[in-house]
């Protein structure tokens, strides 16, 4: 794997940034169309177990461009497991990209774009703390293949990590009631200065389509778990156990990661991890299983949240040359599995 290496900051004058708002009040129009080329469109490819095999399926989310050499920050669940991945820039044609950082428990994900147009705008991630609720924002995304779409909004509230769904635990939350739709996930949340504090998540609807109840990830969270730290990506999509369902999969300790889906290629490829094969329920939803449970890595138990931060942590400064050990329960046997960490 190449090395995705640091984010490109010191090159951040090569390519015009989002300035800040100039001394007279912009216009909501004004906002939009200076920060608009800094987004783009996501366009990516992925197969899933569904209880007739293995089955193709397209996911089409929103990024924005954080880097000049293109890093582009999008949510998690766009992206992460995906083999395919296309990026069109305004007015561009698509161009292949990569995932080369990613955190599902968050939400979040960096992809890197091959090509960069000479003119693109580079969104700046701004310190997302000082955002109160009742501050006015606005989002710019693909709501259902509608590229560039505008909605706007305020923030409706803030949510510590681990408190609007156990789904992305590591996320600090913006509520916000400006319009988020199938499209909209991955594109970014500015302020009406056009300061980019946020990726989009996810919404909240019984009835489907937006009802005000938009979750929007924080800047701080992508930079703290994605830019300060090297969080790489091993191509993995896993689920906690623990408690009954620990049990029920008969593990060996408190609790283990389920694997899920491993992306061919990747780290947990090349290791030998396996995903599920046949589809079945987990905490009442239908999950893949089957597959590996990841049990420890590098001697370190993997049986918590918690636990996986440790693990994450330690592989940070994993160095070429260096072994890479997992341990999993694979077919109720404890197995061990291990390569030479030959860089990315």
């Amino acid at each position: 794997m190449r090395r995705s290496g640091g984010l490109g900051l010191s090159l951040l004058m090569a390519l015009p940034l989002i300035t800040p708002a100039p001394a007279s009040a912009e216009t909501l129009g004004e906002a939009y169309r200076r920060v608009n080329p800094a987004v783009v469109v996501i366009r990516a490819r992925g197969e899933e177990l569904t209880e007739d095999g293995m089955a193709r399926f397209r996911e089409i989310g929103s990024g924005v461009l954080i880097s000049p050499d293109g890093k582009i920050a999008t949510a998690a669940h766009v992206v992460h497991t995906m083999d395919e991945i296309m990026v069109e820039f305004l007015g561009e044609d698509p161009v292949p990209a990569r995932v080369i950082a990613s955190e599902p428990r968050a939400d979040i994900s960096i992809i890197q774009a091959e090509v960069v147009p000479r003119d693109a705008v580079v969104a700046k991630l701004t310190d997302s703390d000082p955002i109160w609720v009742g501050d006015p924002v606005f989002i710019v995304g693909a709501p259902y293949g509608l590229s560039h779409s505008l909605s706007q909004g305020i923030i409706s509230a803030r949510w510590e990590p681990n408190t609007v769904t156990k789904d992305f635990p590591l996320a600090e939350f913006f509520q916000t009631d400006a319009v988020i739709n199938t499209g909209n996930s991955g594109g970014p949340m500015f302020t009406r200065n056009g300061d980019l504090i946020g990726i989009v998540s996810h919404n909240i609807s019984k009835s489907g389509g937006s009802e005000g109840l938009g979750f929007v990830v924080t800047a701080n969270t992508v930079r703290k778990l994605l830019i300060e730290r090297h969080r790489r990506f091993y191509g993995l999509d896993a689920l906690l156990l623990t408690g009954e369902m620990a049990e029920a999969f008969k593990l060996p300790q408190a609790g283990g990661f389920l694997v899920k889906q491993v992306v061919k290629g990747t780290l947990g490829d090349q290791i030998g991890l396996r995903g599920g094969n046949r589809m079945g329920l987990v905490d009442g939803k239908p999950v893949p299983v089957g597959g590996d449970v990841i049990l420890a890595v590098q001697g370190i138990t993997t049986a918590s949240n918690e636990d996986m931060g440790k693990v994450l942590k330690s592989l940070e400064s994993i160095q070429p040359g260096d072994d890479l050990r997992v341990t999993v329960l694979r077919e109720e046997k404890v197995e061990e599995l291990s390569m030479k960490w030959a860089g990315e």
